[in-house]
Protein backbone atom coordinates (compact mmCIF):
# COMPACT_ATOMS: atom_id res chain seq x y z
CA UNK A 1 0.00 0.00 0.00
CA UNK A 2 1.14 3.53 -0.70
CA UNK A 3 1.86 6.23 1.84
CA UNK A 4 -1.52 7.92 1.15
CA UNK A 5 -3.55 4.80 1.95
CA UNK A 6 -6.92 5.51 3.62
CA UNK A 7 -6.10 2.80 6.18
CA UNK A 8 -3.13 4.78 7.46
CA UNK A 9 -4.89 8.17 7.60
CA UNK A 10 -8.37 7.15 8.77
CA UNK A 11 -9.02 7.78 12.44
CA UNK A 12 -11.59 6.08 14.63
CA UNK A 13 -14.05 8.80 15.67
CA UNK A 14 -17.14 6.95 16.93
CA UNK A 15 -17.70 3.71 18.80
CA UNK A 16 -21.22 2.44 18.12
CA UNK A 17 -22.40 -0.64 20.03
CA UNK A 18 -24.22 -3.30 17.99
CA UNK A 19 -27.09 -5.58 19.07
CA UNK A 20 -28.24 -5.55 22.69
CA UNK A 21 -25.32 -3.47 23.95
CA UNK A 22 -24.47 -0.04 25.29
CA UNK A 23 -21.17 1.84 25.58
CA UNK A 24 -20.42 3.04 29.10
CA UNK A 25 -17.68 5.24 30.55
CA UNK A 26 -16.96 3.78 33.96
CA UNK A 27 -16.84 6.22 36.87
CA UNK A 28 -13.49 6.70 38.57
CA UNK A 29 -12.68 4.05 41.14
CA UNK A 30 -13.27 5.28 44.66
CA UNK A 31 -10.28 5.00 46.97
CA UNK A 32 -12.13 6.28 50.03
CA UNK A 33 -15.69 6.03 51.41
CA UNK A 34 -17.80 9.03 52.39
CA UNK A 35 -16.77 8.44 55.99
CA UNK A 36 -13.04 8.43 55.23
CA UNK A 37 -12.33 4.70 55.22
CA UNK A 38 -9.57 3.93 52.70
CA UNK A 39 -10.36 1.11 50.28
CA UNK A 40 -7.72 -1.38 49.12
CA UNK A 41 -6.58 -1.15 45.48
CA UNK A 42 -7.78 -4.67 44.62
CA UNK A 43 -11.27 -4.46 46.14
CA UNK A 44 -13.78 -6.72 44.38
CA UNK A 45 -17.04 -4.86 43.71
CA UNK A 46 -19.66 -6.89 41.81
CA UNK A 47 -21.34 -3.81 40.28
CA UNK A 48 -19.98 -0.43 39.28
CA UNK A 49 -21.39 2.86 38.05
CA UNK A 50 -20.83 4.74 34.85
CA UNK A 51 -22.32 7.06 32.26
CA UNK A 52 -23.89 5.82 29.00
CA UNK A 53 -21.89 7.19 26.07
CA UNK A 54 -23.78 5.43 23.25
CA UNK A 55 -26.76 3.10 22.86
CA UNK A 56 -27.14 0.64 19.99
CA UNK A 57 -29.96 1.27 17.53
CA UNK A 58 -31.61 -1.98 18.67
CA UNK A 59 -31.67 -0.94 22.34
CA UNK A 60 -32.78 2.61 21.45
CA UNK A 61 -35.76 1.25 19.50
CA UNK A 62 -36.81 -1.22 22.22
CA UNK A 63 -39.20 0.32 24.78
CA UNK A 64 -38.34 -2.49 27.23
CA UNK A 65 -34.96 -0.80 27.80
CA UNK A 66 -35.38 2.68 29.30
CA UNK A 67 -31.70 3.50 28.79
CA UNK A 68 -30.67 6.67 26.97
CA UNK A 69 -27.39 8.38 26.18
CA UNK A 70 -25.93 10.26 29.19
CA UNK A 71 -27.87 8.17 31.76
CA UNK A 72 -25.91 7.26 34.87
CA UNK A 73 -26.20 3.51 35.42
CA UNK A 74 -25.22 0.69 37.74
CA UNK A 75 -23.85 -2.30 35.84
CA UNK A 76 -22.31 -5.71 36.35
CA UNK A 77 -18.84 -5.69 34.75
CA UNK A 78 -18.65 -9.48 34.32
CA UNK A 79 -19.24 -9.37 30.53
CA UNK A 80 -17.79 -5.90 29.92
CA UNK A 81 -15.53 -5.57 26.91
CA UNK A 82 -12.89 -2.81 27.31
CA UNK A 83 -12.52 -0.36 24.42
CA UNK A 84 -9.15 1.25 23.68
CA UNK A 85 -10.21 4.68 22.38
CA UNK A 86 -8.08 7.84 22.47
CA UNK A 87 -6.22 6.67 25.55
CA UNK A 88 -9.45 6.40 27.56
CA UNK A 89 -9.24 3.13 29.47
CA UNK A 90 -12.63 3.53 31.13
CA UNK A 91 -14.85 2.77 28.11
CA UNK A 92 -16.66 -0.56 28.03
CA UNK A 93 -19.21 -2.22 25.74
CA UNK A 94 -21.78 -3.82 28.04
CA UNK A 95 -24.63 -6.22 27.22
CA UNK A 96 -27.80 -4.31 28.06
CA UNK A 97 -28.87 -7.15 30.38
CA UNK A 98 -25.86 -6.33 32.59
CA UNK A 99 -27.22 -2.82 33.25
CA UNK A 100 -29.03 -3.39 36.53
CA UNK A 101 -30.27 0.14 37.34
CA UNK A 102 -30.61 3.64 35.92
CA UNK A 103 -30.23 6.60 38.26
CA UNK A 104 -33.09 9.13 37.86
CA UNK A 105 -33.90 12.35 39.64
CA UNK A 106 -36.84 12.03 42.02
CA UNK A 107 -39.92 13.85 40.78
CA UNK A 108 -41.42 16.26 43.26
Amino acid sequence: MGEDSPRKTAKLEVVEPIGDRVLIRKDDDKKQTKHGVLLPDKIEIPTITGRVVAVSAKVDADSNYPIKKYDRVLFNPKHAIPVEFDGDNRLFVIPVDDVVAVFRKAEE
